[in-house]
């Protein structure tokens, strides 16, 4: 009877310790789930989270996340541990398909097998199941063929293998670069892609490309350089100030604005303090891609002359009218609430689609923890005419020491806002009843 009894504590014992740590395991995976910022991409605007359907253009059509909660039926309730690592690391389906690399299985790849274990736990056990059917993709045959990807990802996606920690920097260098590299796959945007569509480096080693910015828009917005240039990247920054950035979305220079906001809405307001640090500490290793790039330098011309009531110059009528309020007739903004334009470096970036875009459709700013504010950025397009958004942007981008070689024209505003990512978020009133009502 004593040894029956001692067998049954025994047991006992040992299930609450192996809950324990399953239950730990989940709830590392959770937040390796929270890093990664798979719930931007997999939950559709209004839908339940990881059920999918979340629509992406690409150059080819637009195809739609799928839905990656534990529905056996319509999830991935019945992959193994192998089917899951090979869909996030090698980005092969258990049908065997080949996935789109919008799923950044390029960067997972060396996600290690301790993390993968964690992260498998969280989607099987973690995650509530919802039955909701994948979508097909919008992608015209033949260009809608699986196999084509596959030859794809042979000659593109690299090998699975465990990270490589670099013995020239510390363990908290090393754990940005982790998690820059892999997981958080900051690459996947940040890096520019050949014209084959894979991004041109997947790591920083000795590779001035990577973390570049954006080659071509994504979804309507430019990703910023995240390099050390003093101009369009980071150079300018403090670590504590790229930390801000990275915690609450907004620091003394700048705010987050379209896809990024994702990002710190729904993944960096989540990171551990060591984390963050880690991130900036690695970001801030990455020289600058261009060394003679001509640093930043103010100049307070133009704010005298809006100061005095001078608005002759194109555009700064607009901005008196529109901007000013918020950004100020100096370009300084208000700190961590209504971001600078002088100097900003996403105003002096070459491309100015971001700030052609944010002027047409508004932004929001997310309230987070430690910054629980949210802040919004109204349309203008839908009472600016084409001409009226080129001579704005034109001014912001020649302002307060602001330079750039090329002008924005009408026509560049147009096909901007034709693209179907704009449309219909330029508030309720059309740019064509505007002009009738002028």
């Amino acid at each position: 009877m004593k040894k029956t009894f001692l067998t049954l504590v025994l047991t006992l014992v040992s299930f609450g310790a192996l809950a324990e740590t399953s239950g730990d395991l989940v709830k590392r995976g959770e937040y390796l789930a929270r890093a990664g910022d798979c719930v931007a991409c997999h939950t559709a605007k209004g839908g339940k989270p990881f059920a999918g359907g979340l629509a992406m253009a690409t150059p080819i059509g637009t195809i739609y996340s799928t839905n990656i909660t534990p529905d056996k039926q319509t999830g991935i309730g019945d992959y193994s541990y192998d089917d899951f690592q090979k869909a996030v690391r090698q980005g092969i389906a258990k049908t065997g398909d080949t996935l789109y690399p919008a799923m950044p299985y390029p960067s997972y790849a060396v996600v290690s097998d301790e993390d993968m274990h964690a992260l498998y736990a969280y989607f099987m056990q973690g995650v509530p199941a919802v039955e909701q059917a994948n979508k097909a993709t919008d992608i015209p045959w033949p260009l809608s063929m699986r196999w084509p990807l596959a030859i794809w990802r042979k000659m593109f996606a690299p090998e699975v293998k465990p990270f490589e920690p670099t013995t020239q920097d510390d363990e908290s260098v090393n754990r940005g670069r982790y998690l820059v590299e892999g997981l958080a796959h900051c690459g996947a945007c940040h890096t520019p892609r050949s014209i084959t569509m894979q991004e041109k480096v997947l790591n920083g080693q000795d590779n001035t490309t990577y973390l570049a910015g954006s080659s071509s828009p994504i979804d309507g917005w430019t990703a910023s350089n995240l390099r050390g240039d003093n101009r369009d990247g980071l150079g300018r920054w403090s670590q504590q100030q790229l930390e801000q950035f990275l915690r609450y979305g907004r620091n003394d220079q700048t705010a987050v604005f379209g896809g990024m906001t994702d990002v710190v809405e729904h993944s960096l307001q989540y990171l551990t303090d060591a984390d963050i640090t880690a991130i900036a500490r690695y970001l801030k290793t990455l020289a600058p891609q261009d060394p003679h790039q001509t640093p930043f330098t103010a100049d307070d011309t133009v704010a005298k002359a809006l100061w005095k009531g001078n608005d002759q110059q194109a555009g700064a009528s607009e901005y008196v009218d529109s901007c000013a309020a918020c950004h100020k007739t100096d370009g300084t903004g208000y700190k961590r609430f209504f971001p600078q334009l002088k100097g900003n470096p996403v105003v002096l970036a070459d491309d100015p689609t971001s700030l052609i875009h944010i002027i047409l459709t508004g932004a929001r700013l997310p309230a987070v923890a430690g910054a629980p504010t949210a802040i919004t950025m109204p349309a203008f397009g839908w009472r600016m005419n084409d001409q009226q958004v080129a001579d704005l942007v034109n001014f912001v981008r020649s302002s307060w020491g602001n330079t750039q070689s090329s002008t924005v024209s009408a026509s560049d505003v147009a096909k901007i806002r034709e693209q179907d990512d704009v449309k219909g978020q330029q508030g309720s009133h059309s740019i064509e009843t505007l002009e009738k009502r002028q």
